[in-house]
């Protein structure tokens, strides 16, 4: 039997993880809407198709170290559900929170050194939230965020054995053109795309309403996983 991965490399790869996604999801917003000539759908598809094959590849390769969460709201759920890969304890789901956070905004800041642009520039783009005339607008996209972020907690609690980085790819893909929001789905996208005034960015003023609404949809997709989950029979 081997033995279990220590903590710090565990720590390692969901940083490293969630950086190199963020990266992957700003940069080629970047490249998007540079090379596009201003059509946002062009934009949209490159962003997605990035971001669908770094995922793709993250997990596979990082899962079997850390499980490849790169989610705070993923650890939450794992850690209730007692199965962190190293010690199932309030530090270690910190720990991990954590690292996935500050890797969320490295990645941001790698992104914009590729472009030559400001490490870390706070986004302007709204999406959702109070505008400069105080009025509220884009409400749809915090509805989006939870129905993004509920059917990736479903999909990664409900996928087979092996099949969750395909799936968990496959959604997210999908998830970037059926929802208002392109699908965030995760907390620490929200931080590192903050860090980016691009057309992967999210104004801070939009940050809060975008978790709110994911912890929200986490929360009904485990739901529903659990009750879809067969009945354990006494044997």
């Amino acid at each position: 039997m081997s033995e279990p991965t220590p903590l710090f490399k565990q720590l390692l790869a969901e940083f490293a993880g969630t950086a190199a996604l963020l990266c992957a999801v700003i940069g080629s917003g970047i490249m998007a809407q540079r090379m596009s000539g201003g059509n946002d759908g062009v934009a949209l598809l490159a962003n997605t198709l990035a971001t669908v094959f770094a995922l793709y590849v993250l997990i596979e390769t990082l899962g079997p170290v850390s499980g490849a969460h790169f989610n705070p709201l993923v650890t939450l759920v794992m850690w209730s559900k007692g199965q962190l890969a190293h010690a199932n304890t309030a530090q270690a789901a910190t720990l991990f929170i954590a690292a996935q956070l500050s890797g969320a905004v490295a990645g941001a800041a790698l992104a914009n050194a590729m472009f030559e642009l400001p490490l870390l520039h706070l986004s302007q783009h709204l999406r959702g939230g109070w505008d400069a005339a105080g009025q509220f607008t884009g409400w749809g996209q915090w509805v989006a965020e939870a129905v993004a972020t509920g059917g990736l907690l479903f999909t990664i609690l409900r996928a087979p054995e092996g099949k969750a980085p395909a799936l968990v790819a496959c959604y997210i893909g999908a998830a970037y053109w059926f929802t208002a929001s392109t699908s965030f789905a995760n907390p620490a996208a929200v931080m590192g795309r903050m860090f980016s005034d691009t057309f992967a960015g999210i104004a801070p003023a939009s940050a809060i309403g975008f978790v709110l609404a994911q912890t929200l949809g986490a929360a009904l997709g485990v739901a529903l996983a659990q009750v879809l989950s067969p009945k354990k029979t006494s044997v």
